[in-house]
């Protein structure tokens, strides 16, 4: 996998968010309050973003371009999506969702429309206060969203739930008509049977759903997104032996194949693999297929030299495998791209660079 670190006369800092659609690529810069959009993947790293969204100058990295939030302001950008059409950036920190309904170019554009908020100044937790409950129309701390054609989830992370829109959302404050992991779309109960703190949702390819549950170290699995919606259990946890698990690396000091620690992100390929960002131990974990059981150990390492091992490795130049709180992933066909938090810059390559039939470091 190669790095890629942005225009070096400025580059990313502390990136939590990556996107593609196999064409275009958009970075999340989040220690920089901003986000890169390249309409094409850019094989150096002098090629010129075709937007820059959040800052008014090329060299603006304030919260909210310094003043207060607008529709063209950004504050801790985090997960971000786009289909190569339209794109959504997760504000996280202004408890807001941003939808360009166009692949945007230029410095700074407005957002189309703004979910979360009833307009594009509002920026209070749960569109109130940090007492104030949540509502279908309302977010606390998104950190993740993903499209499904006209779908789009958002992993709202401070309310403990997913959210999803049917159809795509064309006006301020749209509702939500869908939510995992709690009863209602009202309701921000902490319960091990629901979710705990999830940071990302995304859809998969054969119909079904996956949440990393970042606040209990694990990946849920629903076979049928519909399911999920419904109140049903997961069908899958990964990264515990149960549902009832919530212990970092299942309780041991150090890590192994089947255990997760501070996990941000996971996706499942088209042809039913599975990619798992577990960032708290500085590594990727790649599964050959679906584990049949809960707390199946993985087949595939990347990152570190050994499944027990972790460390983390700050001079990728010395080493060129190595991982530093990878936090966000995006796979488009073959194509798998990396935000490698704490190495600051996005790694591009090939699927199978992580998750190969043999795996790339053995048990």
């Amino acid at each position: 996998m190669r790095g890629f670190r942005g225009d070096p006369r400025s580059p990313f800092l502390a990136p939590r968010g990556v996107a593609t659609d196999g064409t275009a690529l958009v970075v999340a810069d989040t220690g920089q309050n901003r986000v890169f959009v390249w309409h094409r993947i850019p094989e150096t790293e002098t090629a010129p973003a075709d937007a820059i969204l959040g800052q008014r100058s090329a060299d603006g990295t304030a919260r909210n371009g310094g003043g207060a939030a607008g529709r063209d302001t950004l504050h801790y950008p985090s997960g971000v999506w786009t289909d190569g059409t339209r794109l959504v950036v997760a504000d996280a920190w202004n408890h807001r969702v941003l939808l360009w309904h166009a692949l945007p170019h230029g410095m700074a554009p407005p957002a189309d429309v703004v979910l979360g908020q009833g307009d594009g100044a509002g920026a209070l937790p749960n569109r109130g206060g940090v007492g104030r409950p949540p509502t279908d129309a309302s977010c606390y701390w998104p950190y993740g969203v993903a499209g499904d054609g006209d779908t789009l989830w958002v992993a709202d992370t401070g309310n403990r739930r997913v959210l999803r829109w049917s159809a795509w959302p064309r006006h301020d404050g749209a509702p939500a008509d869908g939510v995992v992991g709690q009863a209602t779309l009202h309701a921000r109960d902490y319960d091990l049977a629901g979710t705990c703190w999830p940071y990302a949702a995304r859809p998969t390819p054969q119909g079904g759903l996956v949440v990393t549950d970042t606040g209990a170290f694990r990946v849920l699995h629903w076979d049928d997104a519909r399911s999920a919606l419904a109140g049903a259990p997961p069908d899958l946890v990964l990264g515990q032996g149960d549902l009832a698990g919530n212990l970092q690396n299942r309780g041991r000091l150090r890590p192994w194949a089947a255990s997760l620690n501070w996990c941000y992100d996971a996706v499942r390929l088209a042809d039913g693999r599975l990619v798992v960002a577990d960032t708290g131990n500085c590594r990727l974990l790649g599964f050959d297929a679906l584990p049949a059981t809960h707390g199946a150990p993985a087949d595939a390492l990347y990152g570190q030299p050994g499944f027990e091992t972790i460390g983390e490795v700050a001079h990728p130049e010395l080493v060129p495998d190595g991982a530093y709180w990878p936090f966000a992933l995006a796979v488009a066909g073959d194509r798998l791209c990396v935000a490698d938090t704490g190495n600051h810059r996005v790694l591009i390559g090939a699927c199978d660079d992580v998750c190969a039939p043999a795996p790339l470091v053995a048990a």
